[in-house]
């Protein structure tokens, strides 16, 4: 049964006072890691991180965050220690080929926030068990603005008593937890989450194209299908059409939010995922092969409510 987890109701906010964590490690500072990295230094946390880029870096040492010249260096003396890395490799390649599982104190707990392979997140958690190294598979879901407002869903996998013991540090950086259940089952809830996103976005454009071109106003229109059977969370939260929505990507050139190449490797591991357990998606498939259109057209870096794009007049 998916339930919250242990110690959290909806809207409760821990602050930094509860926790027994005092200082936190961070690896992965990009579009969603900076922000969750911030929370955590608002509610009194020190915050040791880390990233390859040094712009990252910089506007990480700018916000007060205690910046460390390797990843290896993040892991001394820490409570906690969170990743938000852009691929399978990138995780692969810091806990285990660099061997920093190696370094992490047996005290000290981790949680991966990344969207990885199912496969990749139950190897490392593997041998982090047979290290005695509580770790956690925590993606996340939200997007950046969440990430700023604190507001993330955690969908997190691996043993319970660990998320029991993560719980508050989840509450600083978010709203809702979901315990999925063993290693790995946080990142199949999370996959089946952005492939389902990708599919109601579309869609949510499509539509709104379709109604455009036969003369009705976007606003109009998005107001009558969110409040009807049509409503979903792109019409509610993000709606793709420029100019419908204030603060939308949208509305914004479609910068910022959740790029086009992440969606496309996320809906690569949906059907990688649908794959390996014969389920049939062809829906899921039609959404990749639209985001893999728009990454080859040269859009990876825009917001990937930019699908709406493909139904307007060029």
């Amino acid at each position: 049964m998916v339930r919250y987890a242990y110690g959290l109701s909806m809207g409760e906010k821990s602050s930094g006072g509860s926790l027994k964590m005092k200082k936190v490690g961070f690896i992965g500072l990009g579009n969603m890691g900076l922000p969750m990295a911030n929370n955590i230094l608002k509610a009194d946390i020190e915050v040791n991180a880390f990233d390859l880029l040094k712009d990252a870096m910089q506007r990480a040492d700018e916000l007060g965050i205690k910046t460390k010249s390797s990843a290896s260096e993040v892991t001394e003396n820490i409570d906690a220690l969170i990743t938000m890395l852009p691929n399978d490799k990138a995780v692969e390649n810091i806990f285990l080929k660099e061997g920093l599982l190696e370094k992490i104190s047996k005290s000290t707990i981790v949680i991966e926030s990344s969207t990885i392979n199912p496969e990749v997140s139950k190897k490392v958690s593997k041998k982090a068990k047979e290290m005695n190294i509580s770790m956690l598979d925590a993606p996340v879901s939200g997007g950046v603005k969440g990430a700023e407002l604190g507001s993330l869903t955690f969908i997190v996998g691996g043993e319970e008593a660990d998320l029991e013991k993560a719980a508050p540090l989840f509450k600083i950086m978010g709203d809702k937890i979901f315990y999925a259940g063993k290693a790995g089952s946080g990142q199949i809830a999370k996959l089946c989450n952005n492939m389902l996103l990708a599919i109601h976005m579309c869609g949510t454009a499509e539509t709104i194209a379709m109604g455009v071109n036969n003369g009705l106003d976007p606003v109009i229109l998005s107001e009558i299908m969110k409040n009807s059977s049509g409503g979903n969370w792109s019409l509610e939260k993000y709606n793709p059409f420029p100019g419908v929505m204030k603060g939308a990507p949208a509305s914004n050139n479609y910068s910022g939010g959740f790029l086009n190449s992440l969606m496309l490797k996320d809906l690569n591991l949906a059907e990688e995922l649908a794959n390996q357990s014969k389920s049939n998606t062809p829906m899921g498939k039609l959404a990749r092969e639209l985001y893999e259109e728009l990454n080859n057209q040269g859009f990876e870096g825009l917001d990937f409510s930019s699908v709406q794009q493909n139904y307007l007049d060029k």
